[in-house]
């Protein structure tokens, strides 16, 4: 067997995908073919590596070296430049790689990964997910073949509830509890299921593991249902996933053709098998008795609870349900101890937590951070800063479900008991970056568009009441709202969070309480000063040309659209209020920062 002098490692995630990764892949292995390189250059399409923002990203090992932003126009440069003459093209490196004796950096020493720890994400970015002996020759399979052949599944079980690792999906519940509930529930056919339906705005944690090392997820399901009794298991994922979705059948396949799908697995006895169910796109069917409800093929609406899915779940069975990243951390607490995991975090949030790290931001991606690991940290070592220069304004962590982190907080610890203490939560894990010119209740505003879009109208409070929170933050943004409004407003809110039927329902009104608690002033100028600080609402934003600092060029009139500014050349130029449609053309264009709102 010829072994290859190098490995181009090209991200074949989502991100770099949508970039063009694929016809960078392309470029690469024509190139290669045509020197009679395809031997001793291999190319391995991985998953994500974290860096989106940088994509297509291409790392040469052994050296390490960091392309980014890599076009198919490039290749044939790097391939006579780098792999024909060993010389790094320098002006394709990420920048923070190049040292001041232009020394390439290793990835660990990169600020970005510095502070990372990569537990869920461990292979992400390391293996061609649709190779299982890639996954073998990292330890894959290994903790099945432990449990199956050397503990029963109370040791199992045990094991999990030692390590601390509590749900990657939402509220946080510890996980060990979970498998000990359904473990112990009376039943002859029992379940396990993978909560894949990541519908979160701004979150793409799950998919980057599923697209990137999904064995992993394979195999710690089965370890899961030896654990509690089950043989059956099911994948819930959005259809909205392509690339995942058809990595994880790859996946399946292999798994069972490799007999560690099907019966007697490692020839214990233990029999297991693995499906895939498809969501439709319905953000409730991320709530777990919901998300059952569809897998049994009815419309996706949440259940009464209790019972828990641990004891009436799928077809009123004892179902186990973890989310993806939840099962990401299985195998490695199996193959490392319960101690080595217990040993990252806080006293009560063990281990790592993937990040979807997005918005006003320069390092756009995905993070895994040991929990504890403050928000500053996150944004201004980890995430590079925010751009132009501004001023960090918020976070919002946990999607819609979940609320704003304010400046002043910005060295929190992150992890489950902090963002609950100041009004947010983990969920699921996204993070997205506000600066100051984000306004607050446009953002409040953002969210309850979405959850009006995605309730299942089951229950009177989600379906009528945050529509009557989405009339009254429009109200205000519009500039019609009053005082009594903002009142009304944070009533609803909790009459909503005590009496709706399921969590949506319930953590819906969450991004309204906390800007109201951190950003109550901001509501006040939209209802009194009938003005939005931030010119974001345009319905009260009103342009103005400053007289001193106008010189007559006329480039803001012949862009208008609507010809609402005239005057004349060398004069200070007006604009016409009633014909204004607010479009900002003129502060873009204006050479002398003349215009503002």
């Amino acid at each position: 067997m010829e072994l290859a002098r190098a490995h181009v490692l090209v991200c074949g995630g989502t991100g770099c995908t949508s970039s063009g990764s694929e016809k960078v892949i392309a470029a690469l292995e024509t190139s290669l073919k045509e020197r009679n390189l395809e031997n001793e250059i291999k190319v391995v399409r991985t998953g994500c590596f974290g860096l989106c923002a940088l994509g297509p990203i291409m790392i040469v090992y052994p050296e390490g070296v960091f392309y980014s932003m890599v076009k198919p126009e490039d290749i044939e440069e790097i391939v006579e430049e780098h792999f024909l003459k060993g010389r790094v093209v320098k002006r394709l490196l990420y920048q923070e790689t190049v040292t001041e004796d232009d020394t390439v950096k290793s990835l660990g020493e990169i600020d970005f990964f510095k502070k990372q720890e990569r537990v869920a994400l461990r292979n992400c970015g390391v293996i061609n997910p649709e190779k299982i002996d890639e996954y073998i020759a990292f330890d894959g399979y290994k903790a099945l073949g432990k449990v199956l052949t050397e503990m029963k599944p109370q040791e199992v079980i045990d094991e999990i509830k030692k390590s601390g690792l509590r749900g990657r999906g939402g509220a946080g519940f510890p996980t060990g509890m979970k498998w000990q509930f359904t473990h112990d529930a009376v039943g002859e056919k029992k379940f396990v299921a993978c909560n894949a339906d990541e519908g979160d705005p701004g979150a793409f944690m799950d998919r980057s593991v599923l697209e990137g090392d999904p064995h992993s997820i394979i195999e710690a399901m089965a370890i899961a249902a030896y654990a509690v009794g089950a043989d059956q298991g099911f994948i819930y994922i959005r259809a909205e996933y392509p690339i995942a979705v058809q990595r994880l059948q790859i996946a399946i396949n292999q798994a069972k053709e490799y007999g560690l799908l099907g019966e007697n697995i490692f020839d214990s006895g233990f029999n297991f098998d693995l499906e895939l169910r498809l969501g439709a796109g319905a953000f409730v069917c991320g709530e777990e008795t919901a998300l059952m409800t569809s897998i049994e093929g009815h419309r996706g609406e949440p259940r009464p609870r209790p019972p828990f899915p641990a004891i009436k779940g799928l077809w009123q069975r004892p179902t186990l349900l973890n989310n993806v990243e939840t099962y990401a951390n299985i195998t490695a607490i199996i193959n490392n101890g319960a101690d080595w995991f217990n040993s990252i975090g806080t006293e009560k949030s063990k281990g790592t937590k993937v990040f979807a790290v997005g918005g006003k931001i320069n390092n756009t991606g995905l993070v895994e951070i040991p929990m504890g690991t403050t928000l500053r940290e996150i944004i201004y070592e980890i995430g590079g800063g925010i751009p132009n220069g501004k001023q960090f304004k918020a976070a919002q962590t946990g999607g819609p479900s979940g609320g704003c982190i304010p400046a002043s907080l910005i060295d929190t610890k992150i992890d489950y008991d902090n963002l609950i203490a100041i009004g947010s939560m983990m969920g699921s894990g996204g993070l997205i970056v506000m600066d100051e010119d984000t306004c607050m209740v446009d953002i409040a505003k953002f969210f309850l568009e979405f959850t009006v879009d995605e309730s299942c109208g089951k229950c009177a409070p989600c379906r009528i009441g945050t529509k009557r929170l989405l009339e009254i933050l429009e109200k205000i943004t519009e500039g019609k709202g009053t005082l009594e409004d903002i009142d009304k407003l944070e009533e609803l809110c909790y009459s909503i969070k005590n009496s709706a039927f399921c969590g949506l329902g319930q953590t819906a009104p969450n991004p309204i309480l906390s800007t109201l608690q951190y950003f109550r002033d901001e509501y006040i100028a939209h209802v009194v000063d009938k003005k939005c600080p931030a010119g974001v609402c345009k319905a009260l934003v009103a342009y103005e040309i400053d007289p001193a600092k106008c010189k007559g060029c006329g480039i803001c009139a012949k862009q208008c659209p609507v010809n609402a500014i005239s005057g004349k050349i060398k004069e200070p130029f007006t604009i016409d209020a009633s014909k204004c449609v607010k479009c900002g053309v003129c502060e873009t264009k204006c050479p002398f920062k003349a215009i503002s709102k």
